[in-house]
């Protein structure tokens, strides 16, 4: 399963949970995004169909999710 994230490396895998439904999923970053508006309405990650229905969300189109990012892909001074 495949996500988007606006600055994470390309082939990082995330663990997206859905603590709402109790289901994490893994998933490969392969391309930017989401779009800047959605950024701006504090959208995160944008995950592919499939994830969505493994997480729960699919027909609600969005959901509050934790990430768990591993160190070697994280960036910056936290780093």
């Amino acid at each position: 399963m495949v996500a988007a994230h606006p600055s994470l490396p390309f082939g990082c895998v995330v663990r997206v949970t859905n603590p709402r439904e109790g289901r994490s999923v893994d998933v490969k970053i392969i391309d930017r995004g989401p779009s800047p508006s959605g950024q701006r309405r504090g959208i995160v990650i944008d995950v592919s169909q499939g994830a969505a229905r493994e997480l729960g969300f699919l027909g609600r189109g969005s959901a509050v999710v934790e990430l768990e990012i591993p160190k070697r892909c994280r960036t910056g001074p936290a780093a």
